[in-house]
């Protein structure tokens, strides 16, 4: 699967983007994030008067001389994010529409980009059955990421994914300490305790929804045979004869609508962003559109 965007001028559009964390972040040393605790890089952030056991190299000998106080010089402090971006490789993602496909992946290597360029550590979870496949390991540096950009091309779509299972089982997701990206079509179940998992674990968390054109208004009509392409075989119940009337197309739109306003107020309350886009879209208009509304970049 060849995605002919993922190429230079599509990386080099995304340099003047970041990732962008909302809370207070509990990383690791060296990253680029502004934390509201105070560290030692060389940025001054503010004063504080001397405590009994305080680093004495920190005192402004400047304000002692005026005040007769001692004062320490407070630095802020920067920190590296653990970014993951959990990608579901079932069938309705792009079995029969590869176009689909390449779109989520596209979307999961820009997401992966801006990670690395902010020194952050970043893994891609592939989600499959019960099974997330971290192939690449712990990514960090553009160098390890544009070699794992290669093996992102190979992805293949098939089965169903139980994204609960998937999340959970993940053994390394750190606690309060970076952003977590499900790329999914959501029309499955158990996604909302993965959802509540991560929130449990103080992450930040972004829902980001595609979906292709045909699945937001279909436009079939009369008698046809759908085949689930997240079905075993064709003897599987989940493929279905049906005859498709305006009734029944006015009642999957209101669904459809439904389902999606549940998804955004579930993630409200748990104060996770979500974002649907269409494929129809380019994908630079999600990048540069819909994810700076979230506030997931700046």
């Amino acid at each position: 699967m060849k995605i002919t965007c993922l190429n230079d001028a599509f990386f080099s559009r995304l340099e003047t983007l970041s990732l962008n964390l909302r809370s207070n972040l509990a990383g690791y040393f060296g990253g680029k994030h502004l934390v509201k605790t105070y560290g030692q890089t060389v940025e001054f952030a503010d004063f504080r008067e001397y405590q009994l056991g305080d680093d004495i190299r920190r005192i402004d000998w400047n304000l002692f001389s005026r005040f007769e106080k001692y004062f320490l010089r407070l630095f802020t402090d920067e920190r590296q994010m653990q970014v993951q971006v959990f990608l579901d490789c079932s069938g309705s993602m792009g079995k029969e529409n590869p176009g689909k496909a390449s779109y989520c992946v596209a979307a999961a290597a820009a997401i992966g980009f801006l990670a690395v360029q902010s020194m952050d550590k970043l893994s891609f979870q592939f989600m499959r059955g019960n099974v997330s496949e971290n192939p690449f390991g712990t990514i960090v540096g553009k160098n390890s990421f544009f070699r794992a950009v290669g093996g992102l091309q190979e992805l293949t779509f098939d089965g169903d994914t139980d994204i609960e299972a998937c999340v959970t089982q993940v053994s390394d997701t750190g606690d309060h300490n970076g952003i977590s990206v499900i790329i999914s079509d959501f029309f499955t179940e158990n996604w909302k305790k993965a959802v509540d998992y991560l929130a449990y674990k103080k992450r930040q968390v972004l829902l980001l929804q595609v979906l292709t054109p045909d699945e937001i208004e279909p436009v079939y009509d009369g008698r046809v045979h759908m085949l689930d392409s997240e079905a075993v075989d064709a003897s599987d119940p989940k493929n279905m004869k049906l005859t498709i009337s305006r009734g029944m197309q006015k009642a999957y739109a209101e669904t459809l609508a439904e389902y999606m306003s549940d998804i955004r107020t579930f993630c409200a309350k748990r104060e996770a962003g979500y974002i649907s886009v269409s494929t129809e879209h380019p994908i630079e208009q999600v990048l540069f559109g819909e994810l700076l509304k979230t506030g997931v970049m700046s």
